[in-house]
């Protein structure tokens, strides 16, 4: 491809609203332009990347029995109704057309529906099926370029199968796909235990990579390789230590304290002799929930926990339900379910709130006091507490998502009634398995893990290009023919070549094709070519040799294999 005609609008300054590695350099190598927020249009040096990638997935796919689909985007609403997924996704969700259709944001309705109609039989599965599909989901964030979108590409898979055992072949078939997929990209990542979310299921795991642009949090042990989103994620750290002696409740005035540290302050004493308290509502009964200091609720935890509808009181509710307003809630005398996490299981001599404005209550006996107290695993994994599997410091640091397979079991074919036939005759739900990859994820991640100050540094397997050709002087004839002489050979031996034969200056020209980042630059000047040598630089290294022309294509093969 000549530079010359080819749209790659790059630019020298860093655009405004950028600040990730990836969506700098994805905008300045012009890869992508946005047209709203969290929409971009791909330009085709992007797409160029984004088509490798997607060739990579096809063949991992196709390679553990895949079947490929390409299902409509746009998708009746009452097939959504039928799981009661518009009400999960929310306002996620984009509706359209007097709310009649939905776009999706992903397909497990459409392929169930499929599979409804016509996997009757035991004999029908199992049955792998992927598409790589555009998506739809209306952020109210979006943010980190294609990192989240409102649109963006996709590859989801679908498995149909009879029993849970074979659910877990098909579910380690894709674990070892995905792992062969990034692999082949170039990624250095990970896997982490996760939350279904929305999705449901009985487990899911993510990959991920380490990254400041993340979404996520994780938890991390560098010693045993203990990992999990901390939406999930458990530590080793101890419950308190119950006092020898318990003292009376007492009610203490507290004017004006709303916060655990003010409470602290104001009775001088440690966050962990207080009881915070929170309300929420699971499906419009209240639940109070109590944690330790300032530890904070993880409320995908205690979503799992409870089941339904889960969402904090709201300010007007508090006083109804508790008799006080937020900063004066407690646990004692308080009518309805109470959950503590499990660092405050059955301390005593506790402070939290009475339920009461302006007043607090001391000595709380969590067994004397709240004897229907229940307790489980609540709070938020916090950076060097304890690995849960080999007592090694976790480090907690942002990730970027690249794929998250699930367990679906039976979630999908039971509310849409996809039911097969056994050995015997009976009927039962097919057992379900989602899987899905981030294409344009793949591609920034890339770009995160692989570049330096100068621009992106590709490897020859994601690279739009495997080489940049950079004529210097194109007024020169010995240069533009021997430029032209390069440029014909490697397109005939099919190595993709970028060709920069744009009439500017050397420097210019040098910067573009460190930003572009092709694994080889091909530099032809006019003083190197009156000895008979070509000057070939390998981006990664920035290593430059002095190549003997008719040796030329012998070097480029051996760099890229």
């Amino acid at each position: 491809m000549r530079l010359s005609n080819y749209f790659v609008p790059t630019l020298k300054e860093t655009p405004n609203d950028a600040v990730v590695t990836s969506h700098i350099l994805m905008l300045r190598s012009g890869m992508i332009r946005m047209i709203a927020a969290g929409i971009y249009s791909i330009l085709p040096l992007g797409y160029r990347v984004i088509r490798k990638i997607s060739e990579i997935i096809r063949e991992e796919m196709n390679a553990i029995g895949g079947q490929e689909f390409h299902l409509p985007a746009l998708n009746p609403k009452e097939l959504w109704e039928e799981t009661n997924r518009v009400q999960a996704f929310g306002d996620t969700l984009f509706h359209i057309k007097n709310r009649e259709y939905v776009l999706a944001p992903t397909h497990e309705e459409i392929m169930t529906y499929h599979a409804r109609n016509v996997l009757k039989s035991y004999k029908d599965m199992p049955q792998i099926w992927y598409q790589i599909q555009t998506k739809f989901r209306n952020e109210p964030r979006p943010r980190s370029g294609v990192i989240r979108g409102r649109q963006f590409l996709m590859k989801d898979s679908y498995t149909f199968d009879t029993t849970w055992e074979n659910l877990d072949i098909s579910y380690n078939l894709h674990d070892k796909a995905y792992r062969k997929i990034f692999d082949r990209c170039g990624l250095n990542y990970f896997v982490v235990g996760a939350s279904s979310g929305a999705m449901g299921g009985t487990g899911s795991e993510e990959f991920m990579v380490k990254s400041d642009a993340g979404e996520d949090t994780v938890a991390y042990c560098n010693s045993c390789g203990y990992a999990a989103n901390v939406e999930v994620a458990v530590s080793n750290l101890q419950a308190g230590k119950r006092d020898d002696s318990s003292k009376n409740i007492y009610e203490i005035h507290t004017p004006g304290v709303k916060s655990i540290d003010e409470l602290c302050e104001f009775l001088k004493i440690d966050e962990t002799a207080c009881a915070k308290s929170r309300i929420y509502i699971n499906d419009s009964r209240p639940v109070l929930i109590l944690m330790l200091g300032n530890e904070e609720v993880n409320e995908s935890k205690l979503e799992k926990l409870l089941g339904g509808s889960v969402r904090p009181g709201h300010p007007d509710e508090l006083k109804e339900i508790s008799g006080a307003d937020a900063g004066s809630i407690g646990p004692v005398g308080f009518n309805g379910r109470i959950i503590a996490d499990n660092r405050l299981k059955n301390l005593n001599n506790l402070f939290s709130g009475a339920n009461k404005n302006d007043y607090h209550i001391g000595g709380i006996d969590l067994m004397r006091d709240v004897p229907q107290i229940e307790y489980a695993d609540l709070r938020i994994v916090q950076s060097g507490e304890e690995c849960v599997k080999c007592n090694s410091k976790l480090e907690v640091f942002s990730a970027i998502e690249l794929g998250h397979i699930f367990k679906l079991g039976t979630k999908y074919s039971e509310s849409m009634r996809a039911f097969f036939l056994d050995e015997k005759g009976e009927e039962h739900p097919i057992i379900m398995g989602s899987y899905g990859i981030g294409v344009e994820r793949v591609m920034a991640c890339f770009i995160e893990q692989h570049h330096d100050e100068k621009g992106i540094i590709w490897d020859k397997t994601l690279a739009p290009f495997k080489v940049h050709l950079v004529g210097l002087n194109m007024k020169n004839a010995d240069v533009i023919n021997t430029c032209e002489s390069i440029y014909n050979e490697l397109n005939e031996n099919n190595i993709d070549v970028l060709f920069d034969d744009r009439e500017a200056q050397a420097g210019f020209k040098f910067n573009d094709a460190d930003l572009l980042g092709m694994p080889i630059q091909v530099i032809v000047g006019e003083k190197k070519l009156k000895s008979g040598m070509i000057e070939l630089k390998i981006r990664k290294t920035g290593e430059r040799t002095d190549v003997p022309l008719n040796e030329l294509k012998k070097a480029i093969e051996k760099e890229i294999g």
